[in-house]
């Protein structure tokens, strides 16, 4: 493997991890809705590189400007 396609990898995987951990905390805040909503957006973000982070900040910015 190349170090572009090692950084490529690596990104993707931390990507998806701190998707999980948002979802977690979201269980643990008692909205099982925006947890279910992380979890989704965390497995197509195995596939979507970006997507998972994306879904994230945008349920932040919708908490925010509610």
């Amino acid at each position: 493997m190349t170090a572009t396609s090692n950084r490529t990898k690596l990104l993707k995987n931390a990507g998806v991890v701190t998707t999980l951990i948002d979802a977690v905390m979201e269980f643990s805040k008692g909205r099982p809705k925006s947890g279910v909503l992380l979890l989704g957006s965390a497995l197509a973000s195995s596939r979507i590189p970006g997507f998972g982070t994306a879904v994230s900040l945008l349920l932040r910015a919708y908490r925010r400007f509610r």
